[in-house]
């Protein structure tokens, strides 16, 4: 009978460093089972993006199509909405490092200054709409958050229903 091999000691920093790369691995596939279920569960839009005129916080209106000839990333969101909340930091990063595309917080719900005080609290660093019923109709918004991709032609490039991160945010965008 032969004895068994004898147990080679593993070291502290070997444990860690596996440890650490099956994180990666398993945050890794997370992130990309989101993405997946954020896409499929995206409402399905036409291709054209519709259009509409809304109010921003300051009183002034902003008309999508007075934007053709750039892209915008729609955010439809709430103040009482988590996911929402925690992805405020992602677009007002993405929002400062593009300035050539557009970034609009579409607000589904909740009062002008229960909106300002949000959009304060959250640094928010682009413009918050005031989104109407025929709005959030027109986008098919029944998850929040949901981001759609518009690109310089008014075309609908991509739809996302859920949380975003930075990364998910640039590559969505043309």
């Amino acid at each position: 009978m032969s004895e068994p091999a004898p147990e080679v000691p593993v070291s502290r920093s070997s444990r860690i460093w596996r440890s650490v790369r099956e994180w990666g691995v398993t945050l890794l596939l997370a992130a990309v089972v989101f993405h997946v279920v954020g896409q499929l569960r995206a409402p399905d839009l036409p291709d054209a993006a519709p259009d509409f005129t809304l109010s921003v916080l300051d009183g002034d209106t902003v008309t999508l199509s007075e934007l053709r000839g750039e892209a915008v990333v729609l955010n439809f969101w709430a103040p009482w909405c988590g996911p929402c909340r925690a992805e405020v930091p992602q677009f007002s990063r993405f929002a400062r490092s593009n300035p050539e595309v557009t970034v609009l917080g579409i607000a589904t719900d909740g009062a002008p200054a229960q909106l300002r005080a949000s959009k304060k609290k959250l640094g928010m660093d682009y413009p918050v709409l005031i989104a109407d019923p025929e709005t959030v109709a027109a986008y098919d918004v029944s998850t929040l958050p949901t981001t759609v991709v518009v690109d310089a032609d008014g075309r609908v490039v991509t739809a996302h229903a859920g949380m975003l991160t930075l990364p998910q945010l640039e590559l969505m965008v043309p």
